[in-house]
């Protein structure tokens, strides 16, 4: 099956452009924030990539030559409220209050559950949820001020629906990452400010790829019905429809990307 070409904008058939928008993706530096980058350059929008590391931002920077007029370099670290309201200053000062926001900074602890320290609940909730929390909180509070509209899309996994081992504080952030997606987007609707999630499935990275060439990863690989890890690319085009217009009558959804893995076996 070939994945190559999603995000192509010389497509004539290719509809979900974001010219003339501002997004921010946090957690840029990591596997799924580089790919969700390179979405949003080839569709036509500024991006601004944030984490706590400038020096991998710069170069994720780097790896856009093309676009180097387009990518803006804005560290953050989502979990401390301070450093997310300093960011969108200076958002503000050198790009703009970003009218697409992709929450997608997260961390995980691979523990079973008794095993698990009051550090590991806190580092993972705080990254994963409360880190969602304030970052659009902050985004939706300089938008509405200047009424204007938005899209802020929280990205969620498959682990916010169903339950599998040695992942408890992710699962439960992951599942409050929803419940945070519905009540912002009843209450920020009035304002033209969109809230989704997209939920993916297994994605191969460069994380995990050593783990699903092994004979268990294999066999997680078997139970999903597609038979394969979904790529970063297979991502690409419900993020586009979440960010572009096409999607103007969504909010408090959840589009899940798995393979039909959640109509399967965990």
């Amino acid at each position: 099956m070939n994945n190559s070409k999603k995000t192509n904008p010389d497509n004539a058939n290719w509809l979900l452009r974001t010219d003339g928008k501002i997004a921010l993706v946090t957690g840029a530096a990591g596997g799924l924030g580089q790919s969700f980058t390179r979405c949003l350059l080839d569709t036509g929008a500024t991006v601004i990539v944030s984490g706590r590391r400038r020096e991998a931002l710069e170069s994720l920077k780097s790896a856009f030559p093309s676009h180097a007029d387009r990518i803006h370099v804005v560290p953050m670290d989502v979990s401390d409220e301070a450093s997310v309201t300093q960011a969108f200053d200076v958002m503000a000062g050198e790009v703009g209050i970003p009218d697409v926001v992709v929450a997608n900074a997260g961390v995980a602890v691979s523990k079973k559950a008794l095993n698990c320290t009051g550090d590991d609940w806190d580092s993972v909730i705080d990254t994963n949820l409360k880190g969602c929390w304030l970052v659009a909180t902050e985004a939706a509070r300089r938008l509405s001020s200047e009424e204007r509209r938005g899209s802020i899309i929280m990205i969620s996994s498959i682990l916010g629906h169903r339950a599998a081992g040695n992942v408890a504080p992710y699962a439960v952030a992951k599942a409050g990452v929803e419940q945070l997606t519905r009540v912002l987007a009843l209450e920020w609707a009035r304002y033209g400010i969109r809230v989704n999630a997209l939920a993916p499935g297994y994605i191969e990275t460069d994380l995990n790829r050593d783990f699903f060439a092994t004979e268990p990863g294999q066999k997680m690989i078997h139970r999903i019905p597609q038979r394969r890890l979904g790529q970063p690319d297979d991502l690409c085009g419900p993020l586009l429809l979440l960010a572009s217009e096409l999607s103007d009558y969504m909010t408090g959804s959840t589009l899940v990307v798995d393979g039909g893995h959640l109509q399967s076996s965990l």
